[in-house]
């Protein structure tokens, strides 16, 4: 599914009253989008959670995005990582 209709799509769902976040790869579109919460990861087309074969950096991106929920910030909220460190 593109960024595009994802964001829109998140945004009638938290409408609803249910907080939503993406991971995005494209951040340029994101930005024009303004979805509630999104993450965007450094990572090409068909590997938006990194190398495949990779379950620490996997968690480590889900659990960055899901972080974003409890962000208190006033959405839009875009948070933009280039690497994620795994433990």
């Amino acid at each position: 599914m593109c960024n595009q209709s994802v964001g829109l799509i998140q945004r009638a769902v938290e409408a609803s009253g249910i907080s939503t976040v993406s991971i995005t790869l494209i951040e340029d579109i994101t930005k024009k989008v303004k979805p509630p919460r999104a993450l965007s990861v450094p990572y090409g087309f068909g590997h938006p959670l990194g190398e495949p074969n990779n379950p620490e950096l996997q968690h480590a991106i889900i659990a960055e995005a899901l972080a974003l929920l409890a962000d208190e910030t006033p959405p839009p909220i875009l948070k933009v990582v280039g690497t994620l460190r795994v433990p």
